[in-house]
């Protein structure tokens, strides 16, 4: 029986050992960054387009995939963190983060922050800074990542920057009005100056109820169902009738022979009413306040009573409070002052009456005159004559 023959392994190791290169020829294949891999397949096949084919389709793809992954998985870290971190600042939880002095906390009303639910402005607020914040974080860290691969791939930075900034000066010229819009829309968002279900006026014929904001544009419902689309860099100013608490405001117009003492229990008594109804009772925060005479006008005598109330819920109690008050002056035998009543007082200042002027022809039945009122009209002729070229 024969003994079986082996290689020796020195041999194998032999037949697998690379070829040497030297260092120039290494460079002239590779470049002057020499990559592992490229080095490698040199080493192996001591052919410079298998070098360079193999850096180009295998080592630098597998770079940049690499660049890849870690840019998606640090993107997304960073949307995660954005994400718990908006939440921690707006929605309610414990005791600690209630109290948070954090910057965007504290521009959210305080009537948002003591209620225990999450109302759909909070939420839509804090969609709309969530998503922006969460952008602003996966564009920086995929813009970092692009330089990387750029990098990878051998392409110098500094042609591409100087052509980015000029390209970027033209974009600035062209859509400042859009950036205006957007920078316009973050603060309007960020500093809570009004958001969806508020009711707003913005001037020129737009205002109603606010149903979207988005950092481009806020959109808003007006009582006869008219939706209006208002760019945010056009909003100068915003008059908000819903945040934070609102104020029913009527004024009450009396005859000026009513007892404005009488007439004033009557309507606290009627305010009263309305707060205890369970209906309207979670609407009113405070009781009603009778502020008294407001003015006086030919209509009669205006007197003002107000109401806190929740926002936006104002208009509700006014309606309802006007309905009640035509209610029971009807029952108590009271009357609303209008305009041509018998009671009406015109409160003018007129002036005295002017001496009525000499007709031509009450002059004409005069007497005749001895001349002197002849000399008198022609000296005063003559003044007049003076005036004028002293003039």
């Amino acid at each position: 029986m024969g003994v079986p023959f082996r290689v020796p392994s020195l041999v194998v190791i032999d037949s697998l050992v690379l070829a040497a290169t030297d260092p120039a020829a290494l460079q002239n294949a590779c470049g002057d960054n020499t990559g592992w891999f490229c080095e490698r397949v040199f080493d192996w096949t001591g052919s410079k387009a298998w070098a360079r084919a193999a850096e180009w389709f295998i080592a630098k793809p597998l770079s940049i995939l690499c660049v890849v992954i870690i840019a998606g998985l640090v993107a997304m870290i960073v949307r995660r963190m954005v994400s718990r971190s908006m939440n921690r600042l707006f929605l309610p939880g414990s005791s600690k983060n209630r109290v948070s002095k954090g910057g965007l906390r504290r521009r959210t009303s305080e009537v948002l922050l003591a209620s225990g639910d999450s109302s759909v402005r909070t939420d839509a607020r804090l969609e709309t800074l969530t998503a922006v914040f969460r952008s602003i974080g996966t564009a920086l860290v995929w813009f970092i990542a692009m330089f990387f691969a750029l990098e990878i791939l051998g392409i110098s930075l500094g042609p591409l920057l100087a052509t980015a900034g000029i390209v970027g000066v033209a974009l600035g010229f062209g859509t400042q009005t859009m950036v205006r819009d957007f920078i316009s829309g973050f603060f309007i968002v960020a500093e809570d100056q009004f958001g969806v279900g508020d009711t707003i006026d913005v001037g020129g014929g737009a205002k109603g109820v606010v149903e979207r904001i988005t950092l481009r544009a806020t959109h808003i419902r007006d009582p006869e169902g008219t939706m209006w689309h208002v760019a945010n860099g056009q909003i100068v100013k915003v008059a908000n009738k819903s945040q934070e608490w609102a104020r029913a405001l009527i004024d009450v117009v009396l005859p000026y022979d009513a007892d404005i003492s009488a007439v004033s229990d009557v309507m606290q008594e009627v305010a009263d009413t309305i707060q205890a109804d369970s209906e309207w009772s979670t609407k009113i925060t405070e009781r009603a306040e009778i502020w008294g005479i407001q003015e006086f006008d030919p209509d009669g005598v205006h007197v003002r009573m107000v109401i806190k109330t929740e926002p936006a819920a104002q208009f509700g109690v006014l309606r309802e409070l006007r309905a009640r008050l035509k209610e029971t002056f009807d029952e108590r035998g009271i009357s609303f002052a209008y305009a041509g009543s018998p009671t009406q007082v015109v409160l003018t200042e007129t002036p005295p009456p002017k001496p009525p002027t000499p007709k031509a022809a009450s002059k004409a039945n005069m007497p005749p005159s001895d001349g002197v009122g002849i000399v008198g009209e022609g000296d005063s002729d003559a003044g007049f004559s003076a005036d004028g070229d002293a003039d």
